[in-house]
């Protein structure tokens, strides 16, 4: 059930934020994934090291898909998955920084059910369980109900708001910035911003707990084209994502392509 699965995504982040502040930001040993993937400290591996050794003892029948285990096929014959980033917004880890978070969630045929973002250095956990809404620290979440595309405050990088991306005009918005994807949606599923945009291809652990949490606090997400964000897939990538409000969702989508 879904529930469980929380209290299960929940414990494992409580756990997860002591091994990952175990470890000293600046001075932590790190280095560049092959191929331009970004970079991985060794807090990254050892979170990942624990939950890998943990969470499919207690799930046997659970798929596993984490972006710092080796993935394989086997996770698409399972019905239910976990979707793993040990550490979102390494950078920002590695820096010192207090924007990194903790993003894991469960799918069951292709839909998120439980999501856990949890943010250690600033002891923010939100969580969300599918039909049973979503929570910052034990309070409900809701989503901004800001009806105007032009007055609204979007976390978006500077990229993603270049005119190539806007064939109706590049809407003027105040536009603002976090490193961890993550924590960007669960900002807006508790209403401190308005909506979230990433056009790039993204990465299901990098979304998939804060879909959850935004859409159970009352928000709306889909793909960069409007489409529903479907977990699980054969190469685990999404086509990018918009999220906020109904009212900016759908005025998002309009401005973002061409009449």
């Amino acid at each position: 059930m879904p529930a469980s699965d929380l209290d299960l995504l929940v414990n494992a982040a409580l756990i997860a934020g002591r091994v990952a502040t175990s470890y000293a930001g600046k001075t932590v040993q790190k280095w560049d994934k092959p191929d331009g993937a970004g970079p991985v400290t060794e807090a990254d591996l050892a979170v990942n090291n624990m939950l890998s050794a943990t969470l499919p003892i207690v799930r046997p029948s659970y798929g596993w898909l984490s972006e710092e285990s080796e993935d394989t096929a086997a996770r698409l014959t399972r019905d239910k998955v976990f979707i793993i980033d040990p550490i979102d917004g390494t950078r920002s880890y590695a820096e010192g920084a207090s924007t990194w978070a903790h993003s894991f969630a469960v799918s069951e045929g292709g839909q998120i059910t439980a999501a856990v973002v949890y943010l250690p250095m600033r002891k923010k956990l939100y969580s969300a369980a599918l039909g049973k809404g979503a929570w910052l620290n034990g309070e409900p979440l809701r989503v901004s109900a800001q009806p105007n595309l032009s007055n609204a405050t979007v976390l978006a990088t500077k990229v993603n708001m270049e005119p190539r991306f806007w064939p109706n005009g590049v809407p003027v918005i105040d536009r603002q910035h976090r490193p961890s994807l993550a924590y960007r949606l669960a900002l807006v599923a508790s209403g401190k911003f308005d909506a979230m945009y990433t056009f790039r291809p993204s990465w299901e652990w990098d979304i998939a707990a804060g879909a959850l949490i935004v859409s159970e606090a009352g928000g709306i997400i889909t793909d960069q084209i409007g489409g529903p964000l479907v977990f699980n897939g054969p190469d685990a990538l999404l086509n990018g994502v918009i999220a906020g409000g109904a009212a900016i969702h759908e005025q998002s989508l309009a401005a973002r392509h061409a009449a």
